[in-house]
């Protein structure tokens, strides 16, 4: 999928590149101000803007505090649409330099501002809005991954040979499409108490969770999903008539693309179930408590248990040199693939998702291998090393895969060593991107990625409340 095609020319005006009084420069130091300015911004937070002068306070590091000032907010100065529709909070959320929402992007992109929202009732109201706008886009095409702001817009992948509606961006099948928002929903609802967004809609838009789930577990059948696409790249269609290669069901849950956009190669998709994992038993306890729906609550933990076992006995391989560590895919028949994708959910993402203890000896391995020459995709030059994926190419790092390293270590000289590349890749600009060459990081690809530049701000945050001494 073409992910650069929105707004090309808008893409650094929304990044913040450019500013209508030409280029000025930070106070006290030699960094350009990047940030879009104030009048231009899409949404401002008295609590993010007091994070962003308490790090700026008590971070000596003249660049951190500059990246965590651009980066940090650029979800809300630069993507959110919020309003309030009959009295109920609403917002539309863009990735950047594309005009629609993703159910992955959208949630990763606020999830570090949750932890703001009981001091910030507007910031709480955009989140909330976030969640009511994601149930009815669940609701309109559960097998949808993005959506327009438009419900009548025709898009550009009208034509693609599955069951299209209008409003529906792109329709690839993705498991983690549907956790993303659970996951949004039940930490919002940990952080602030509120329960309003939680209504029938939200329970019906969670039911037709499930339902997909059961449906993509195959047991009685192929199910209702297909999808194909006329073009030259082999990672944005599926083979055999639109629902790829055949799996033994044996109760894992098959996704037809990755969190990358992207093919998977054999269906069951090890990260993203054990996304689905957590994301049925917080759903679980959200009907137990909030809705006392017991009885559904029970399914949800069934089928969890059902994948959980399923993941136990057939996604864990033997590597030789290494040990026990997680394939990737895996098909049921025998078959799997050994390798990373920096896009998360990932294997190296599964302990900042909840899905597995850091310590986990399996993943501790996982860990290992992920970050190695034996994956495929992991790139290392002169600039820096990390993971990549197929999205992009070759040789091309993505800053979250170093993030993601980052977020989820114990280790003080690797936290250190992540700020490090992190702070020597932005390119010049400020900003995180979706990759940069391994050898030269001025050669990049999204000027406009708010995911992953709000995912940095929030590594950079939690280090500076946990570790300060490492930005030092």
């Amino acid at each position: 999928m073409k992910r650069r095609e929105f707004l090309q020319n808008a893409g650094l005006v929304g990044a913040g590149l450019f500013l209508t009084n030409g280029l000025s420069f930070a106070q006290n130091t030699t960094f350009p101000v990047v940030r879009v300015a104030s009048s231009k911004r899409h949404f401002t937070s008295q609590a993010i803007e007091g994070a962003i002068d308490e790090f700026d306070k008590n971070v000596k590091n003249r660049e951190l505090s500059w990246l965590f000032s651009n980066c940090f907010p650029n979800t809300l100065d630069t993507t959110v649409f919020h309003e309030i529709k009959n009295g109920v909070p609403d917002t539309y959320v863009i990735t950047g330099d594309i005009d629609a929402m993703w159910l992955r992007d959208s949630s990763a992109q606020v999830w570090p501002y949750i932890n703001f929202a009981q001091k910030d009732e507007p910031l709480r109201l955009l989140i909330a809005g976030i969640i009511n706008r994601q149930v009815y886009c669940v609701l309109r095409d559960p097998y949808a991954n993005a959506f327009y702001n438009d419900p009548a817009k025709v898009g550009e992948w009208s034509t693609d040979l599955t069951d299209m509606k209008p409003g529906v961006h792109e329709r690839k099948w993705e498991i983690d499409s549907l956790c993303y928002p659970i996951r949004l929903a039940y930490h919002y609802w940990k952080v602030t108490g509120d329960t309003q967004p939680f209504n029938d809609k939200w329970a019906e838009a969670v039911l037709l969770t499930y339902k997909v789930f059961c449906e993509q577990q195959r047991m009685e059948g192929l199910g209702p999903y297909k999808f194909q696409r006329t073009t030259a790249a082999a990672t944005d269609t599926l083979p055999m008539n639109g629902y790829g290669y055949p799996v033994k069901p044996n109760g894992l849950i098959c996704s037809s693309f990755r969190p990358s956009d992207d093919a998977t190669v054999y269906s069951y998709l090890i990260p993203s179930n054990f996304f689905a994992v957590v994301s049925l038993k917080q759903a679980a306890e959200m009907f137990r408590v909030i809705r006392k729906d017991s009885a559904n609550a029970d399914k949800f933990l069934s089928l969890s248990s059902e994948v959980e076992s399923a993941l136990k006995k057939y996604a864990v391989i033997d590597y030789p040199g290494i040990g026990k560590i997680y394939a990737y895919e895996i098909n049921g028949y025998g078959s799997y693939v050994l390798m990373d994708d920096a896009n998360v959910p990932s294997l190296l993402s599964l302990p900042y998702l909840g899905a597995l203890s850091d310590t986990d000896p399996i993943y501790v391995n996982t860990r290992k291998f992920v970050w190695s020459e034996h994956n495929p995709f992991y790139f290392k030059g002169k600039a820096a090393d990390g993971i990549g994926g197929p999205h992009v190419g070759l040789d091309m790092v993505w800053p979250l895969s170093i993030i993601m390293k980052g977020l989820t270590s114990k280790n003080n000289s690797e936290i250190k060593e992540c700020v490090r590349l992190l702070q020597a890749t932005h390119g010049g600009t400020g900003f995180m991107h979706e990759s940069f060459h391994k050898d030269n990081p001025a050669k990049f690809s999204r000027s406009w990625f708010a995911w992953a530049n709000t995912i940095f701000g929030e590594f950079l945050w939690k280090v500076y409340k946990e570790k300060p001494e490492l930005l030092a």
